[in-house]
């Protein structure tokens, strides 16, 4: 019996951009596939929400066994004049969001013993941008959180990886302008090609992937 047979995929801030790709691209491999956002009825960073969403899901679908953590926002400002509730909005969704679905998911993984987690990062965890503190702190964390349930998890069949996407065409970028002079591939990507990534990552060919990070931008970091 393959994976897709005996459990579901989730993927959060899936209505939109990246996150309606992933889903899509999902879908497409065979998943069946339940979004969350707050559109959706969830607020991933309550944790109570997140319980009675993933409860509601395994009700409906079966168990969790794939998870994309792809909710964010942005609230850009230079460090020096970003306020506490700027820095702790974005924290909160982009990284505490991603903490509280993990956790949840995780118990439907390890009953199983298979499970694929990838967090949707950002280009700005590895090269800084001023004006994005907030952003940065948040998509770095992750990369370092990725890490370590990667090597929390390993031994039970699980694997959790991040991609770094760079400037992809979708509503968060496009108050950025043309930014394809500073992409060394002189274009911006789009979400399709992000979500292929992930694609890849959650597959059982992937099995022996865990704990990287694989950068979608273009050659803007390298």
């Amino acid at each position: 019996m393959s994976p897709h047979d005996r459990g579901c995929a989730v993927v959060t801030g899936g209505t939109r951009g990246i996150g309606a790709a992933v889903a899509e691209r999902l879908r497409r491999d065979g998943w069946t596939v339940a979004t969350l956002g707050r559109s959706t009825g969830c607020d991933v960073r309550e944790p109570d929400q997140v319980e009675r969403a993933f409860a509601a899901i395994a009700a409906d679908h079966g168990p969790v066994l794939v998870l994309v953590n792809n909710a964010g926002v942005r609230d850009d400002g230079l460090a020096i004049r970003m306020s506490h509730e700027q820095w702790r909005s974005v924290l909160d969704t982009n990284l505490d969001g991603a903490f509280h679905c993990t956790k949840r998911a995780l118990d439907s993984m390890l009953a199983a013993r298979w499970g694929r987690i990838v967090n949707v990062s950002s280009v700005v965890a590895l090269r800084a941008n001023p004006g994005q503190a907030n952003y940065a702190a948040s998509k770095a964390g992750l990369v370092g959180f990725t890490k370590v349930v990667a090597r929390e998890m390993a031994r039970r069949g699980i694997t959790c990886n991040a991609v770094t996407p760079g400037f992809i065409e979708t509503d968060m970028t496009a108050d950025l302008g043309d930014v394809s002079e500073h992409v060394p591939a002189r274009r911006a990507g789009r979400p399709e090609e992000v979500a292929a990534c992930v694609s890849f990552l959650v597959s059982e060919e992937a099995g022996y992937v865990n704990g990287t990070t694989l950068t979608v931008d273009g050659a803007l970091s390298a």
